[in-house]
């Protein structure tokens, strides 16, 4: 089987790549690089079975020879990306995945894309199922990511109607793990680093906002079994167990052992107020459910962005006081 994973040298793509060839694909990681790393592809980059090409999907898609399946993954997920960069976000998401399409059309590939729970904006019906058509401010500033991947859902379902393409559609819930930017500006990343460093963890809002997070490896898992199954969706792919953020800092705070106080700051334009996925589906069809808890894959991310930075000592040393 050879595969190409767009987006395949960030934070999902890159953990996706290594799955892949450790179930004995061959991989092409299409990136350009401009919110991934080479680095994240370390421990696969010099495998036979991997080929890395610098291309901007947005620009074309050259990949030669056959092609089984395509995972769609590139996009600027976090909101400081996609907010720095909205019209690069807006392109990924409508020419990146004309593109892919285009390929998966001439090789006749499965094609799936990694699309959001952004799709369902500020939901008003909670938890979310797929049949939820969303609740989304179209020209916000969480439109340029929100209707990026409502275009490509759409586009990927036009694609199956008018051309039979073999398309699949996951709505990826908050995802978190080893190889998030501390920087990222996403919750989980923000809240380890600022208590690994003895900072003040930031809350927007009044805290009372809820998530649900799944762990990197859970999210994988769930990629590949709705690649592999004769279902199109969109699916929900997330972790139902939702949790507040006053809550997550409380976790952060056990994990790393910091004494960090809370400050609070207002709370971004068009934040969803909360955000649960109803994973149904995926159980029903994929025979899928995620397995790690927030409290263990928090203390996994903790113990590789200590590694990162090196702040390991620091934080053994504050689990030893208590």
């Amino acid at each position: 089987m050879r595969a190409i994973v767009t987006g395949g040298a960030g934070f999902l793509g890159s953990r996706l790549c290594e799955e892949l060839i450790n179930r004995g694909y061959e991989v092409v990681c299409v990136d350009s690089l401009i919110t991934g790393s080479v680095q994240n592809l370390a421990q696969v980059l010099d495998r036979p079975e991997m080929t890395f090409l610098r291309q901007d999907v947005s620009s074309f898609v050259d990949v030669p020879g056959p092609v089984d399946t395509i995972f769609h993954l590139a996009s600027l997920a976090s909101p400081r990306d996609y907010l720095e960069f909205p019209i690069e976000t807006l392109h990924a998401g409508s020419l990146g995945t004309n593109n892919c399409l285009e390929l998966a059309r001439a090789r006749g590939a499965r094609f799936l894309m990694a699309s959001t729970s952004e799709v369902y904006g500020d939901p008003l019906i909670h938890p979310q199922t797929e049949a939820y058509w969303g609740h989304v401010n179209p020209v916000g500033i969480r439109s340029v990511y929100d209707e990026a991947k409502r275009f490509s859902e759409a586009m990927a379902m036009a694609y199956r109607r008018a051309h039979g393409v073999d398309v699949k559609i996951a709505r990826i819930f908050n995802t978190y793990g080893p190889r998030l930017r501390p920087h990222d500006g996403r919750v989980v990343s923000n809240l380890l680093a600022q208590a690994l460093k003895g900072q003040p963890l930031t809350v927007y809002g009044d805290g009372t906002q809820t998530r649900s997070f799944c762990y990197v490896d859970d999210q994988i898992r769930g990629l590949i079994s709705l690649d592999e199954a004769e279902v199109v969706g969109p699916v929900n792919i997330g972790n139902p167990a939702e949790i507040t953020i006053l809550e997550l800092v409380s976790k952060v705070l056990a994990v790393t052992g910091s004494a960090s106080p809370v400050v609070f700051e207002p709370l971004p334009l068009d934040d969803p107020a909360r955000r649960q996925p109803d994973i149904s589906l995926a159980k029903r069809l994929l025979g899928w459910e995620p397995t790690v808890s927030l409290t263990e894959g928090l203390r996994r991310t903790a113990d590789w962005l200590a590694g990162q930075s090196g702040l390991l000592r620091q934080v053994n040393e504050n689990l030893a006081k208590q």
